[in-house]
């Protein structure tokens, strides 16, 4: 018997010999969703391997059907190899020759068929993943739209996407990541329209990873992709729509899918990406304009006004006469700042038990919040009303955020600048906006620059980010992604 320790080798010609290595190294026998179906062919022996799970239960039963008719049908001298790669019905049918890929595929959902003799083997599709339907994200609502977004299925996923284009040069190149995970990683993108250096960049860095698996699926990915390490910015951007993602692969975009994950890395990705939603796409471009400045001062808001407040508090001297009335007009035994980092932490422990609580039991949890919790603090003195009313005009903005990673970071942001104007007040104001912005400029995501369009200034992009345009007037895709071919719309009608 030949020494199989080393999965590389060929598939043997003996199908014992394969079913004993997949007995002592896959555990055949011993897992039970693992399984094998022996059939006598024209006195030959086929075996048909299989995770029980993962397959298609009616496929299997025909495919079985089939070979045993062969029986009937053919003589013993008959070439059995060519007649059970014939009869196997079904769309997919790829021949394997290594144990490794024999086993890779049996444990992804496909039945392996070993016919005894040929030392080759048939991968058949037969995969049934179990899974939901796709639904709307509840991350990703909109008014007017479509209700379909991405599941934890990646062959649904890029179906999705292709049903949005359909066009011969949209790509899907599949990866395997982890070395026992073995996920499939998908990497889609329009052949004449990505750039290829960003292609080669996230194609080598995907297949460099070594790691044993990817459980937490697209966010493992992006940490080996990006190395970060505790910038807590959001350096590509995560949908769960369909429509989104189809409409950054016409504009040049890659993007990542990740089996097991409903969502799907845009890259690159700049920070005006992660303040821009469906909902602008899906009203005029007066209404889609309003929506997008209403969210940008969203964004503002939940970035300096309490700092800016708070500055005006130990610095009331900086008021206009007219604006005396901003700041506390109670006095409280507890600092201002104190209050204030204690009723944003009070949001987030809201927000943080939101995602905990049952459905059926949150309207009772946001009753406890809002009549007992905040209003007794109120009145036993632990916070002034103003307090209360800047933090929840803070916390309202940061849910306008369309990037929950956006507006988790922009919520360290805010704590940060809060202690600097605490310790030095208009000059810690000052110094820590500065260095803030410095550092989104210096920010590069796979050698996109982050603030891009504002910084490197470009005229016509940048009032796109203000201004949401009508369709028909986008006619060029946007530079940062280097497109191959710059126009949206074919020249003769453009022209």
């Amino acid at each position: 018997m030949e020494d199989l320790s080393k999965r590389a080798w060929p598939i043997p010609e003996s199908v014992d010999e394969l079913e004993n290595y997949m007995k002592q190294r896959v555990g055949l026998g011993k897992s039970f969703d693992l399984g094998v179906r022996k059939l006598k062919v024209l006195r030959k022996d086929v075996h048909l391997y299989y995770v029980s799970g993962l397959c298609d239960t009616r496929f299997i039963i025909e495919i079985v059907e089939e070979l045993v008719r062969i029986n009937d049908h053919e003589k013993l001298s008959t070439d059995l190899f060519k007649i059970v790669e014939n009869r196997l019905v079904n769309q997919s049918v790829q021949r394997i020759d290594t144990i490794d890929l024999a086993v890779t595929q049996t444990l992804s959902g496909l039945i392996v068929v070993a016919v005894e003799g040929s030392g080759i083997a048939f991968a058949v599709d037969v995969r049934n993943y179990p899974g939901r339907q796709p639904q709307e994200p509840d991350t990703e609502k909109v008014v007017r739209g479509s209700r379909d977004g991405f599941v934890e299925n990646i062959i649904l996923n890029t179906a999705l996407t292709r049903r949005r284009i359909r066009d011969e040069r949209l790509r899907f190149e599949m990866i395997k990541v982890g070395v026992r995970s073995k996920t499939d990683v998908a990497i889609g993108y329009l052949e004449d329209v990505a750039d290829p250096d960003l292609l080669e960049i996230i194609r080598k860095e995907i297949q460099n990873i070594k790691v044993d698996g990817i459980p937490m699926a697209d966010k493992t990915i992006e940490e080996f992709l990006l190395k970060q390490g505790f910038n807590p910015y959001p350096m590509v951007r995560y949908t769960e729509r369909a429509d989104v993602a189809a409409a950054h692969i016409l504009e040049g975009h890659v993007i990542i899918y990740v089996d097991t994950s409903p969502s799907v890395i845009i890259t690159p990705a700049t920070y005006f990406h992660h303040i821009q939603h469906a909902e602008e796409y899906r009203q005029s471009p007066a209404v889609g304009t309003f929506v997008r400045w209403v969210r940008f001062f969203g964004v503002l808001t939940s970035l300096f006004l309490l700092p800016l407040w708070l500055l005006l508090v130990v610095e009331p001297s900086m008021l206009p006469a007219k604006l005396a009335f901003i700041g506390p007009n109670q006095q409280t035994n507890i600092p201002v700042i104190i209050q204030l980092f204690l009723a944003d932490m009070g949001i987030e422990f809201l927000r943080i038990a939101a995602i905990h609580t049952p459905t059926p039991l949150s309207t009772a949890m946001g009753l406890i919040a809002a009549l007992m919790i905040g209003q007794i603090a109120i009145d036993v003195g632990l916070f002034v009303p103003e307090v209360i009313l800047y933090v929840a005009v803070s916390g309202i903005g940061t849910f306008t955020t369309p990037s929950y990673e956006l507006s988790v970071a922009n919520k360290i942001t805010r704590l940060v600048l809060l202690i600097l104007v605490a310790l030095f007040h208009a000059p810690g104001f000052i110094i820590g906006a500065t260095a803030f912005f410095l550092f989104l400029v210096n920010m590069k995501a796979l050698n996109t620059p982050y603030f891009w369009p504002f910084l490197p200034f470009e005229p016509k992009a940048f009032l796109q980010i203000l201004i949401r345009r009508a369709v028909p007037g986008s006619k060029i895709r946007p530079s940062i992604v280097h497109p191959r071919n710059k126009y949206r719309q074919p020249q003769n009608q453009t022209e």
